[in-house]
Parts: C-alpha cells; sequence; structure tokens
C-alpha cells in the first residue's frame, strides 16, 4: 500500500532545522487559543462527535466521517471511471483512450514531470468490488447499492454481466494503454487497484464498510492461479445443455496434445472451454451436492437466505446424492472416481508425467491451492516433517507452484475431515494435473471451481480431459487483517 501523501506544510516541518532548547521548552507549555480562534471544521466534528456520542450523534458523525474516507480512498477520478466502462462496454480497451486528453501534467509544454511521482487525480487506494447477485437468497442487489453508496456507482460490478476476466482484459487493459501513453494517474490505478469479492455474511449490511476497509488497507501476499483447460468430445446436444459458469468460457473447436498419457479413443473434433481458479478445483461428490444446491437457489432463492440455512441444504443434498450411504446404492455413477478417472501429476521440477492411482474409496478429489476449502476449513492439514519426508511431500503454501490433492470417501469421512478431527486422504502434490474421464455407464460428471459447479456431460466411447497448470506470473491475495 502507498504511504499516505502528506501536505507542503508537513514536509517543511519535517525539512527544517532542529530547534533550538528555548523553542523546544516554549512547545512544552500549553497555550490557550487566541481571542476569536475558530476551531478547524475536523476538530469541531471531533470534540461534538466525544461531546454527543451517548445520545447516538458521535456514531453518525463517525459513520458519515468513515464514508467520506472511503470515498476519499477508493474513487478513481471520473475521467478513469468514464474510460473503464466505455472500454468494457465495447469490448476493447482503446475506446477510453479519450480520458488521456483531461489527463493531469500530460501533454505539450504543459507536461510536468512531477506528475509522475504524485499524480494528482489518483486516489490512494483504488478499489472495484465485484458482487454475485444469486447468492445469499438473491440480496446481491441490496448489497450492490450498499457497496455503490460507499465506494461509487461506477466501481463496483455484477458478475453476470461484467465476468472477472473481461475486467482484467478490457478495463485494465485500457488502464495500462493510457499509462503507456503517459497518463500517470492511469498507472498508479493500475499498480495500485484491489479488486474485492463481496460476500454475505450474517451480518451483511454492518460489516460492508469494515469489509471495504479490510480490502484497501490488508496487507498482501503472493498467491499461485490455476489456468484450467477442459477438452471434450463434440456434440451438439450435450454442447447445448452445458451451463458454464462464470469463471470459464467457451473456446470452440481445438486441438489436443497427446504426449503419451491419453488411454481412452480421441475424437476427430474436440471443444474446449477454460478459466482461472486461486482457491480449489474439485471433481466427484462433493461438487455434485454443490450443483445441486445452486440449482436449488436459482428456483427458491428465499430458501437460501443465510449460512445457517445454506448449511441445512448442503446436509439435505449430501444424504439425498446418497453420500453417506455410497455402499448401499449399486448406481455406478454414486461408486468411486476411480471407475472413471486416470490421474497424471507432474512433480516440481519434472516434464514427465507420472499416473497416481486413485484409491477406490475416494468419491471426490480436491486440487487445493489456498488452504481454505468449505468456508475455511483446511483438509490437506498440518503434517508433521516425518510424514512430509515418508510421502516425498513438501510443507504446503499459497505460491509453492503445486497443488495438493486430496480425496474425500463417503459422507461420514468428509464430515470428520470439515471440523478438522482428521485430515482427507492426501494423493499427490502436483506443479501439473491432468484427469482423462472416461464415460462408460457414467452420464455426467460433476466439476466445481471456487465454489461455482456445474454439469459436465461424458461420452461412453470418447474421453474428457480436464488439464491444469501453472500461470507463469503471481497474483495478490488480501490478508483479512482486522482494522
Amino acid at each position: 500500500m502507498r504511504p499516505r501523501s502528506r501536505s507542503f506544510s508537513e514536509m517543511s516541518i519535517s525539512l527544517s532545522a532542529a530547534p533550538s532548547p528555548a523553542e523546544r521548552e516554549a512547545l512544552r507549555t500549553p497555550r490557550s487559543p487566541p481571542a476569536g480562534y475558530a476551531s478547524p471544521p475536523l476538530v469541531g466534528a471531533l470534540i461534538e462527535s466525544l461531546s454527543f456520542r451517548s445520545c447516538g450523534f458521535g456514531r453518525a458523525a463517525s459513520s458519515a466521517f468513515e464514508k467520506e474516507d472511503l470515498r476519499l480512498r477508493a474513487t478513481l477520478p471520473q475521467r478513469l471511471r468514464d474510460a473503464v466502462h466505455a472500454a468494457l462496454k465495447a469490448r476493447d480497451p482503446s475506446a477510453g483512450a479519450f480520458a488521456l486528453a483531461e489527463a493531469p501534467g500530460v501533454g505539450g509544454a504543459a507536461a510536468n514531470p512531477w506528475f509522475a511521482l504524485a499524480p494528482e487525480d489518483a486516489p490512494e487506494n483504488p478499489l472495484v468490488a465485484f458482487v454475485n447477485p444469486r447468492s445469499g437468497g438473491r440480496l446481491g442487489p441490496v448489497l450492490k447499492t450498499r457497496l455503490q453508496e460507499l465506494i461509487g456507482e461506477d466501481q463496483v460490478f455484477d458478475i453476470t454481466i461484467v465476468k472477472p476476466s473481461e475486467f482484467v482484459e478490457y478495463a485494465l487493459g485500457c488502464l495500462e494503454q493510457l499509462a503507456d501513453s503517459g497518463d500517470h494517474s492511469a498507472r498508479s490505478v493500475r499498480d495500485n487497484l484491489r479488486v474485492m469479492g463481496a460476500s454475505f455474511p450474517f451480518s451483511w449490511k454492518a460489516a460492508a464498510k469494515r469489509s471495504l476497509y479490510k480490502a484497501i488497507l490488508g496487507p498482501v501476499s503472493s498467491l499461485d492461479s490455476w489456468h484450467v483447460v477442459v477438452s471434450m468430445p463434440e456434440e451438439k446436444e450435450e454442447e447445448q445443455e452445458l451451463n458454464l459458469p462464470h469463471s470459464l468460457r467457451h473456446l470452440g473447436e481445438c486441438t489436443f496434445y497427446d504426449d503419451g498419457t491419453a488411454e481412452g479413443e480421441l475424437p476427430e473434433t474436440i471443444l474446449c472451454f477454460d478459466g482461472v481458479f486461486y482457491n480449489y478445483f474439485s471433481i466427484g461428490m462433493d461438487a455434485q451436492v454443490a450443483y445441486g444446491f445452486h440449482q436449488l437457489r436459482d428456483e427458491k432463492p428465499f430458501l437460501a437466505s443465510g449460512p445457517l440455512s445454506n448449511k441445512l441444504i448442503y446436509a439435505g443434498y449430501t444424504c439425498k446424492q446418497g453420500w453417506f450411504f455410497t455402499q448401499c446404492i449399486s448406481d455406478p455413477e454414486l461408486r468411486g472416481l476411480t471407475n472413471i478417472i486416470r490421474l497424471s501429476v507432474k512433480k516440481m521440477d519434472s516434464s514427465e508425467w507420472e499416473h497416481i492411482p486413485v484409491p477406490s474409496s475416494v468419491r471426490a478429489i480436491v486440487a487445493l491451492n489456498l488452504h481454505n476449502y468449505a468456508s475455511g476449513r483446511n483438509p490437506w492439514g498440518t503434517l508433521k516433517p516425518e510424514y512430509l519426508e515418508k510421502k516425498g511431500f513438501v510443507e504446503a503454501q499459497s505460491d509453492d507452484g503445486l497443488l495438493e490433492i486430496f480425496g474425500l470417501k463417503q459422507g461420514w469421512h468428509a464430515s470428520l475431515v470439515m471440523v478438522e478431527l482428521i485430515s482427507a486422504k492426501h494423493i499427490a502434490q502436483a506443479a501439473a494435473i491432468r484427469l482423462e474421464i472416461k464415460g462408460g455407464q457414467w452420464r455426467d460428471a460433476y466439476m466445481q471451481m471456487d465454489g461455482e459447479p456445474w454439469k459436465q456431460p461424458l461420452n461412453a466411447e470418447y474421453s474428457t480431459f480436464v488439464d491444469i497448470k501453472r500461470v507463469p506470473y503471481r497474483s495478490l491475495i488480501i490478508n483479512g487483517a482486522d482494522r
């Protein structure tokens, strides 16, 4: 985070010579204000806040001050907001080039090199927020309105209208082009911009302001991001039925490169879609339960109105899908993933694929990057050095270039893992992953990426492939420390 810029008077004090002993003594002596002196507005507001706190006026004054402080810290200048929205609407980063004409310190003899060090109209902590309107009993529009009141209407986006990937491609691309043309404010915003994904805690209305402060003031740390490509046989009917989440995009026809890992038949025409995840990718029973919950939330949003009701619905779907009674069910779709999945990985500093057997008891496979799964759990666990050495693992970090692959068995096992009484079934650590999914009797496979599930149709004759590899550059994550 950039330090706050100081006023000219503050700078002159810090650069002045050390005071003499007489001056230091004078500074220690309290002085009364001269007659007719009026307190500055901020001091007066603070005194008033302290005087009337018991009547509730103090809290209102404090709230108004924090709201104004948030806007000063986070709001982009109007010309850059207009440029970003123009680039998004036109789906062209160059559509916002008009903002350069209004940039301070740019152009001809009026160009001022000092603007490169201290851009005049750049906010200290630029921030944008994304809201999923389907979350929290479809209270997204209400939360969006609340966030717009705090940081401005143009900096809060509906994820169903503007995808994060589109924001990166067009909005950040626009800022990058402006920066390359000499707009130092655009460069400052591009370098310091933070992106927030809004969620729904119990008291989300009161927590919105606190969450924004955490987003703009919290420390940052490095985080790996992972690119996923799904290659599937072309089938027109299935293509129409495939409803991808916001984090994935269609690529159309593509070429699949088989470097010796494929076991099943490869079709002549392959359709691909891809995306990026930061937290986890999973396939199996947990994704199937999440998919059922999301379907119910879309059909009957009033049922999924908060964290407690969500957990109850999840528990009901877990029982309904047979996770607790898998051993008693003959349906092949409820048996272990070893029937349909061939797992291959590349270890760190290795270019060779290695086949990893999938335990027959595993009903869900998760590739975890950030150890924050299922509302903050760490299924991988904190492993002892002796166990790490025995398994050939290293201590898990969010920026180590490795994914932790683990399995969940029946519901009883998953329940104990979620309350962290036991660890999940450790399978491997990998720098790259390839899943070959053979249909056979399975009509569908359920997958999810960072909590967004989808139903992946399978082909009885040809295999479907999921390739995961690390994005070359690291991302940054905001640590949610209390303000």
